[in-house]
């Protein structure tokens, strides 16, 4: 069943490849075409992951392509990761479903729906890969994809360089996994995935584990190869944003997730780094978030918190690891696991709600998008539960995904070295202040798109999303918000899907009580979601009922108005505040890290002689710089570029020269050959 399912959904997507490629824009109302196929495709990957998941043994794995039996496997930790990627896929395709309706003309080119379509086929090899040869070219067809999406529209001047930063760092990420893959191969003389966890303590076992972090870390956006991500997502077309951060970046987690299995314990030092980078990442990823004044940029910079955050509990699960505590394994597990399904669901709902929000008013600049939640209903509402979800709010799964975050990184009393003490103290630290500045960075952002005074879009709002994309948008905000109160059974369900891993008894140490959520350890702390869902309402409504009671009736005849507060209800024009103004403050206080630089200049009167001589009109230009794209890549670009230009000395079109070059290769490559006997 399991060969079968993975068979049908692939054809399905190799059929809308061939439909785009075929047809493309030449016949309007053949657009959606492709996403259909997407759709039944993603289905049919959910009833796949759904199955493994559940089935202790899901069978024998299956001859695929003609590469042979153990060319793919399927297990528990497939199938739970299968269920979450092709769960969004369903979204995100109704989504585009509508998004590339004929009437709309949002598709102009070839490519789009067969970078999505080859994105998702390239995310269901990947997880059941079994051998290096398949995981690989999936991986390299995963960096296409990502090449065609952020280079497909050619909307604007920046893409070309966004598309090859993209290819860039994914192209880093594959070398390193290759190199790592090699090296397993080497060691045990088998291209097969089951067979490396052979491969004991030493050198190479530490070499393998830095290149398995790098190589998947590159495409989750762990620092420092974490600025293709906010050039990377804003040049995607429409709701292709929310499959690249809702379900290829999850891809890259789930190979940081199998080779935990595979190689099992990794360096202390790299333990203590991966803690500590982790919560830079968190950090740096939320405060330029909060500064930014474009939608897009935003929600990007956001993802890179996120990873900082899941990367950190992942972190916590090698600490138990190396401290030998297998519910430390699963607290980390669990939390990480927990953060990326909620950042999944929430960031897939608010790129989406952006996609529309970008083709009803042509913008993503937060000034010219004030209230268009409330206009665009439908996509308001998904794009609230996501980004409280984002901002770690009850009731949503994002409170319950950074609870357990902070409580396992509590822990750190139960570890016997100090190293590892202070490493996730340390992450803690940075961790809790993460969540604080994420909770600023996204009500700000709630405050100007839904609850703002609406801007100078008024009148221009084009239609809303149809009924496909509303079912779409639907099924991401409902899960922001309904997977909270089913905590209990989705911790029940990822206990099974990390089997592999850790034993499905004790991550759910996790349950107190059916309805009562506890870090796995017994009497540290407790939480209950579900029932949060119900005393949170009871609340606000035993408050208005007081209110009532007390007020005789007379608090619904009391005359309303709104209450001043500078700069914002009752002010418009240049005199409103800005989505600059709002970030204003944490630009100023976290100045050292974003490297916030501000020009004062002396501006003349524009009306001859001044009202006021004695005053000066001034003009102020505040700029922010990202620490690793200034100090690390732009040197690192200046000597390449440098390089280039000494190596077409090279290039003198001269036969005796290249003839010489090659002599010289061969030359050393043999001296190489003999040396490393």
């Amino acid at each position: 069943m399991s060969s079968s399912l993975l068979v049908y959904g692939l054809i399905c997507f190799a059929a809308g490849i061939l439909v785009d490629l075929a047809l493309g824009v030449k016949i309007a109302k053949a657009r959606p075409i492709p996403y259909l196929f997407g759709l039944v495709g993603s289905v049919l990957l959910v009833i796949l992951g759904v199955y493994d998941t559940t089935t202790k043994s899901p069978g024998a794995p299956p001859y695929f392509l003609g590469l042979g039996r153990g060319t793919l496997s399927f297990d528990p930790l497939t199938g739970l990761f299968l269920t979450l990627l092709f769960t969004i896929a369903v979204a995100v395709s109704l989504s585009f479903w509508s998004w590339a309706k004929p009437d709309e003309g949002r598709v102009h080119r070839r490519g789009t729906a067969s970078g999505y379509l080859l994105l998702l086929g390239s995310a269901a090899v990947i997880t059941c890969a079994a051998d290096a040869f398949t995981f690989l070219f999936a991986w390299e067809m995963l960096t296409v994809a990502f090449y065609m999406l952020t280079s497909v529209t050619r909307s604007h001047l920046d893409q070309p360089a966004a598309a090859w930063a993209t290819v860039g760092i994914g192209k880093v990420s594959g070398a390193s996994l290759l190199l790592a893959f090699l090296l397993l191969a080497g060691r045990t003389q088998s291209m097969t995935m089951a067979s490396w966890h052979t491969v004991g303590p030493g050198a190479l076992h530490d070499i393998v584990w830095v290149l398995i972090v790098i190589g998947f870390g590159g495409k989750v956006g762990l620092i420092p190869f974490q600025v293709w991500i906010p050039i990377g997502y804003p040049a995607a077309p429409g709701p292709a944003r929310a499959a690249m951060a809702g379900i290829a970046v999850n891809v890259g987690f789930y190979g940081l997730w199998r080779f935990l299995a595979i190689l099992g314990r990794p360096p202390v030092w790299l333990v203590i780094s991966l803690l500590v980078l982790g919560g830079i990442t968190a950090v740096l990823g939320v405060t330029f978030a909060g500064v930014q004044s474009r939608l897009g940029r935003v929600i990007a910079y956001s993802s890179i918190e996120n990873a900082g955050l899941i990367i950190t509990a992942y972190a916590v699960a090698l600490t138990g690891i190396v401290a030998g505590s297998k519910a430390l394994v699963a607290v980390g597990l669990l939390a990480a696991t927990l953060q990326a399904v909620s950042h999944a669901f929430a960031k897939s709902a608010m790129f989406v709600s952006l996609a529309n929000i970008e083709a009803a008013t042509g913008t993503d600049d937060l000034d010219e998008i004030r209230g268009v939640g409330r206009q665009l209903r439908w996509s308001g509402a998904a794009f609230s539960a996501g980004a409280l979800t984002l901002a770690g709010l009850p009731p949503t799964i994002g409170f319950v995904s950074e609870w357990f975050i902070l409580e396992a990184l509590m822990q750190q009393f139960r570890l016997p070295g100090l190293a590892l003490r202070l490493g996730l103290a340390a992450a803690g630290a940075l961790v809790a202040l993460t969540t604080g500045l994420s909770a600023l960075a996204f009500l700000r952002v709630l405050g100007l798109t839904v609850f703002g005074q609406s801007s100078a879009t008024d009148g221009k709002i084009g239609n809303e999303a149809g009924l496909w994309g509303k079912i779409g948008l639907s099924i991401l905000g409902a899960s922001c918000l309904g997977l909270a109160a089913a905590s209990p059974w989705e911790i029940r369900y990822i206990a099974q899907g990390l089997s592999p891993i850790v034993s499905s008894q004790t991550t759910l140490g996790a349950l107190k009580s059916p309805w009562i959520l506890q870090p796995v350890f017994q009497g540290f702390s407790i939480l209950s979601p579900s029932w949060l869902w119900i005393v949170m309402p009871s609340i606000f409504l035993a408050v208005f009922i007081a209110a009532m009671a007390l007020s005789n009736g007379r608090y619904l005849k009391i005359r309303r108005v709104p209450a001043w507060h500078s700069a914002s209800v009752g002010v418009s024009g240049p005199a409103e505040y800005s989505s600059f103004g709002f970030a204003n403050p944490l630009r100023r206080v976290l100045g050292s890290i974003l490297g916030t630089s501000q020009i004062t200049t002396a501006l003349a009167e524009e009306s001859g002689v001044s009202a006021y001589p004695t005053t000066t009109h001034l003009a102020t230009r505040t700029s922010v710089v990202e620490p690793i794209e200034s100090y690390l890549y732009r040197p690192v670009r200046k000597t390449i570029l440098l390089v280039a230009l000494a190596a077409k000395r090279l290039q003198s079109g001269r036969l005796n020269f290249y003839v010489a070059y090659m002599l010289f290769a061969l030359l050393l490559a043999l001296v190489l050959t003999a040396a490393l006997r």
